[in-house]
């Protein structure tokens, strides 16, 4: 990560035709490089801020900009270039009747020759491991699958900028917990700079250096997960709860006296702090 911001969303207020006002006032920024979330419980306004963050709602108070442009005077192709957007439900977003097809329809729209779009799309595929795919029927994959086939069409048109709409939702265990370390991947690998917008509280501490938590439209909290999550009476009133372990060293602390020094975010960080204390 750098000092360079990639994108810089001020002062954005969103209303809906009717009168429902989705965003207030919201300030955000992310820099080349970086891994950050948007945490918040369902109906926060999550899907709304990538979708003013990818240039498709326009119709907003305050400013975005890519790179330092107003996204609003970019055309599609200019924003497409650089970010792209993967929406949480993978069957909004596949279309075409095999993998390849799929895949290949960004960089054909960009116009790269057929050579090039065949080499940016087996390289995609070998990035999200879904090498050897090409031929097979999208109604055919799993939904972890699907995710990934999404992933795969944004890195074929060589998107630097990924917006993530709950990544991880539907998926088991391990398939969530490959999911994360494809993303981890690509962010520290290939440089990838990701947004990620999730309600999965345990994920947080383990994969993200920094978050913003929304709720009810408005960005309430920012920094990294030790200064954002807090007690539980405070992350209820957002709708939200600390991760599971920080829950239990909480009530252990709190109701029971056990000398913690300090509130663990994650099962190592937990383990060191007993085995202190056993000591």
């Amino acid at each position: 990560m750098d000092d360079l911001i990639r994108l810089s969303v001020k002062k954005v207020s969103l209303e809906y035709p009717g009168g429902t006002r989705s965003l207030w006032d919201i300030d955000l920024e992310v820099r080349r490089g970086e891994f950050i979330g948007i945490l918040g419980a369902n109906g926060s306004g999550k899907t709304t801020l990538l979708k003013v963050m990818d240039g498709l709602l326009k119709d907003r108070e305050g400013s975005v900009r890519l790179d330092g442009k107003e996204i609003r005077e970019l055309s599609p192709k200019e924003i497409y270039r650089k970010v792209g957007l993967i929406f949480q439900n993978s069957d909004e977003q596949l279309f075409a009747p095999t993998v390849f097809e799929d895949v290949a329809f960004g960089p054909i729209n960009m116009g790269f020759s057929g050579e090039e779009v065949a080499a940016r799309v087996t390289q995609a595929l070998r990035e999200v491991e879904m090498e050897g795919y090409g031929k097979r029927s999208i109604h055919h994959l799993s939904f972890g699958e699907k995710k990934r086939i999404c992933l795969a069409g944004l890195l074929a048109m060589g998107q630097e900028i990924l917006l993530l709409d709950e990544p991880t939702d539907g998926l088991d265990p391990m398939g969530e917990y490959k999911m994360m370390n494809l993303l981890m991947r690509l962010n520290g690998e290939k440089r990838i700079t990701i947004v990620m917008a999730t309600h999965r509280v345990d994920l947080v501490p383990l994969f993200l250096d920094r978050l913003y938590i929304l709720s009810r439209g408005r960005m309430v909290r920012e920094g990294s997960p030790e200064k954002v999550f807090t007690t539980p009476d405070e992350m209820e009133e957002l709708r939200l709860r600390l991760p599971q372990i920080a829950e239990l060293i909480y009530r252990l602390k709190h109701d029971d006296r056990l000398p913690f020094d300090k509130i663990p975010l994650t099962i190592g960080e937990a383990r060191e702090e007993i085995i202190r204390l056993v000591k």
